[in-house]
C-alpha cells in the first residue's frame, strides 16, 4: 500500500461528498453538543460506526480490489486453509464451536468451513458477532454464494458475546479499528502535564488538546514510562473487549491476528507520532479529520496490554509470535507444495499470496498473532517454534 501526502489522494466523487458531510454534520453537532470537544476515541467512534453512515456501516466497498485494503483472507483461500490447522486442533481439543468477531466480508469464516469440512472436523456451529448491519448482509451474501446448504446451516450471526463460550474465538484485524485515545505528553520545559488530544470544530476539524485528569486513563498512561514531546495512542476498549471475551470464554482459546508491537516497541522514543492511520482507496495517510465516513482509521495494537489485561482476567498467555511464524508452524508451505510449481495457472497465485503473508516487507512481521487460553493445556501448533511471548 502507498503512503501519499494528503493533497495527492485521490478526490471523492460527489455521491461520495455528500455522504461524508452528512456524518461530518452528524459529529460537527456532538461536538457542540459537548461544549465545543470530542476525544479523538468518541471522533473515531462516530467515524466508523454511525448507523448508516459510518465506515463500517455504510455501503461502499471496504475490502480488497476497489476498496481501501486488503486483508490477509482477501488475499488468498491459503491463509483460511492455513489458519485451519489450528482451528482445528483446538475443536478437537475442546469439541467447542468457532466465534469469529467482526467477519469482515466472510471470506475467511467461507474458507476455513470449506477447509474443515474437507479435514472432516467441522464445529457444531460458525458464530459470528458482527456490529454492522451493512457487513453482516455482505457476508450472508458471500456465504449464500458459495457454500452448500448444510454448512450455511451452522453459520448463526449474534447480537452480542454468549454468556459460555466454548471453543475458539478468533478475531482478524479487529482490535486495530477499536477508537483508541490521543495522548501527548508535551516537552520538559512544559509543566502543564499529560493532555489528551480531541477535535474540535472551526469551519473544519481541527486538532485540540486538553489536560489530561485523574482517572482511568490517566492512571493508564501514567503507567507508561513516555518520552516528552510525545503523542502515542491508549486503547482501554481494547483492554475491555479482552476481559470481556475472557469473561464469555468457559474453556477454549482466543486468538487475535493484527498488526501491532510489544509495549517496549509501541512507545520507543523514536516512535513519537504514534501508529495512527488511515486506508483510502489503497492509500495510507495519517490524517482521520477528512474524508471521515470515507476512510478506514487504525491504531496498531500494543500486545503486551492485551497480554495482561488477559492474565489479569483470568485467561493463560498461550502464544505470541509473528503472522509469518504462526503460518510456517501451521504448515503453510506444506500447502503450497501440495500444487505443483508446473502448474503455473494455480502455483503462481499461491506463491505470490504466500509471499504476501509470509515476507518481513509485506504483511510477515508487522503482523502479530496472541492466543489466550482457559482451561487448554495443550501447546497450540502456530507456537510451536519463535515464541516471542518472553517480550510481553
Amino acid at each position: 500500500m502507498s503512503t501519499l501526502p494528503i493533497s495527492a489522494l485521490p478526490i471523492p466523487d460527489a455521491e461520495a461528498q455528500a455522504h461524508s458531510l452528512q456524518l461530518a454534520s452528524f459529529i460537527q453537532n456532538k461536538i457542540n453538543q459537548h461544549g465545543g470537544w470530542l476525544s479523538f476515541a468518541d471522533f473515531m467512534q462516530m467515524a466508523l460506526y454511525t448507523p448508516g453512515l459510518g465506515y463500517y456501516s455504510s455501503g461502499a466497498k471496504k475490502f480488497g480490489t476497489g476498496g481501501d485494503f486488503v486483508t490477509a483472507p482477501e488475499i488468498s483461500p491459503l491463509f483460511a486453509q492455513t489458519l485451519a490447522k489450528q482451528v482445528a486442533q483446538v475443536l478437537a481439543e475442546t469439541q467447542g464451536d468457532i466465534l469469529e468477531l467482526g467477519a469482515g466480508t466472510g471470506k475467511l469464516a467461507k474458507d476455513l468451513l470449506l477447509t474443515l469440512q474437507d479435514a472432516n472436523q467441522l464445529p457444531a456451529h460458525y458464530f459470528i458477532l458482527e456490529v454492522s448491519a451493512y457487513l453482516r448482509q455482505v457476508q450472508l451474501e458471500q456465504m449464500q454464494k458459495y457454500l452448500p446448504a448444510h454448512l450455511m446451516q451452522r453459520v448463526v450471526w449474534l447480537d452480542a458475546l454468549p454468556e459460555k463460550f466454548v471453543g475458539l474465538i478468533l478475531g482478524n484485524e479487529v482490535l486495530d479499528a477499536i477508537p483508541a485515545h490521543l495522548i501527548y505528553k508535551p516537552r520538559a520545559d512544559n509543566s502543564s502535564g499529560l493532555s489528551e488530544r480531541g477535535v474540535a470544530f472551526n469551519e473544519e476539524f481541527i486538532w485540540q488538546d486538553k489536560p489530561l485528569v485523574a482517572g482511568d486513563l490517566f492512571d493508564l498512561v501514567s503507567s507508561y514510562a513516555l518520552p516528552t514531546d510525545y503523542l502515542t495512542e491508549v486503547n482501554p476498549s481494547a483492554i475491555g473487549l479482552v476481559q470481556s471475551l475472557a469473561q464469555a470464554l468457559a474453556r477454549g482459546v482466543i486468538i487475535m491476528i493484527d498488526y501491532g508491537f510489544s509495549a517496549r516497541e509501541y512507545y520507543h522514543p523514536q516512535r513519537n507520532l504514534g501508529t495512527l492511520m488511515c486506508h483510502y482507496q489503497h492509500y495510507a495517510h495519517t490524517n482521520p479529520l477528512i474524508n471521515v465516513g470515507l476512510q478506514d482509521i487504525t491504531a496498531h495494537v500494543d500486545f503486551t496490554s492485551i497480554a495482561h489485561a488477559s492474565v489479569g482476567s483470568g485467561l493463560a498467555l498461550a502464544g505470541f509470535c509473528s503472522q509469518a511464524q504462526f503460518l510456517m508452524n501451521c504448515g503453510i508451505l506444506d500447502r503450497l507444495s501440495l500444487v505443483s510449481p508446473h502448474d503455473m495457472a494455480r502455483y503462481a497465485p499461491l506463491a505470490a499470496a504466500a509471499q504476501k503473508l509470509l515476507s518481513p516487507a509485506e504483511m510477515g512481521d508487522l503482523f502479530k498473532v496472541i492466543a489466550l487460553s482457559k482451561d487448554v493445556d495443550e501447546p497450540l501448533l502456530g507456537f510451536l517454534s519463535g515464541d516471542k511471548s518472553h517480550t510481553l
